[in-house]
């Protein structure tokens, strides 16, 4: 068990040094633009365009400026300054977190909620119409691009376009200490859109992972001892699928940042979705690099806690059935 999680920790932290160096080419190396200038603006002077120069430390090897970098990251969590504002990137990102968390906590327990009953009641009526339906409806959910929904949404429901205004639309959200019931209104539509895409996928991981072991030879032993349905998915079907699924769900995260991004940029919600596509508008590199580093990190993260929480065998369901 320790040669084990060992490796997955030695795993995360090439995955970490990788990221690294993928995000130091793409965003120092690869780019053809003069990081002064697009800081100082067209009409600095050389002077001022030297100096600002000496600061970002461009006049430096290239290797000099990936230790820099990779030290700055890993060490001091020091993600750069922002071309546009001057203001530290971790501060931005931090500012424009607690709508990130808003809308994707929500629309998380909000998938969860209704993900998991639909996939155990398809299960238990494979084949049926209920099945085909949910299974048709996730499939067209899960293959429908975030941005034309979350449009879609609007155009039908927003206050103020929408053919039924029933629902505040974009550039709508309110801070939660501000107004909490402002702030729950005005993440009904969004939550509903990224939960609608996501969830679609997570019934479908659900379903499937159900359909895989409920003719397992355990589950048969367990309806011929007279259990009713209801205990054996609740006691000896849903144990195993849960643990898969979780051990799954780490890899719907990268969808489900890149979600976060269009849903946010759709409904004008201040989070760091938007905040990534107005940097990449504006070529602000720096904002983009870091708010790219802290999302793959982030991820790096959780998966290495997924992989971690399933070292410890979790026993023969066939015995416990038995």
């Amino acid at each position: 068990m320790a040669v084990h999680v060992i490796h997955r920790v030695l795993r995360a932290v090439l995955a970490l040094v990788l990221i690294g160096v993928l995000t130091f080419v793409l965003f120092t190396v690869l780019p053809d633009a003069d990081p002064a200038r697009l800081r100082a603006g067209l009409g600095a002077s050389p002077a001022v365009l030297a100096h600002i120069s000496a600061q970002l430390g461009v006049h430096h090897s290239l290797w000099v400026q990936f230790t820099d970098y990779m030290k700055g990251i890993f060490l001091h969590l020091n993600l750069g300054y922002s071309y546009r504002s001057g203001r530290s990137v971790l501060s931005l990102i931090v500012a424009r977190l607690p709508a990130t968390l808003s809308l994707a906590g929500g629309a998380a327990v909000l998938w969860l909620v209704l993900g998991l009953p639909l996939g155990v009641l398809a299960t238990r009526r494979r084949g049926r119409l209920i099945d085909r339906a949910a299974l048709g409806t996730a499939f067209a959910l899960g293959s429908t691009p975030v941005f034309w929904l979350g449009l879609i949404a609007l155009y039908l429901f927003a206050s103020d376009i929408g053919r039924f205004p029933i629902l505040p639309g974009a550039n709508s959200y309110v801070p939660l200490t501000v107004d909490p019931g402002k702030w729950f209104s005005s993440l009904i539509l969004p939550w509903l859109v990224l939960a609608s895409c996501q969830g679609a996928l997570y019934f479908r991981l659900v379903r499937d992972e159900l359909l895989g072991v409920s003719d397992a030879g355990y589950i048969r032993t367990a309806r011929a001892k007279g259990l009713t349905e209801r205990r054996v998915i609740s006691h000896y079907l849903l144990r195993p699928v849960l643990a898969r699924v979780i051990a799954r769900s780490g890899s719907l995260l990268g969808g489900l940042l890149g979600a976060v991004v269009v849903t946010e940029t759709v409904f004008k919600i201040h989070g760091v979705g938007l905040l990534a596509y107005e940097a990449v508008r504006q070529s602000d590199f720096p904002v983009v690099q870091g708010t790219v580093v802290l999302a793959a990190m982030f991820v790096v993260a959780v998966n290495l806690v997924l992989d971690l929480a399933h070292v410890r065998p979790m026993g023969d369901p066939e015995a416990i059935a038995a």
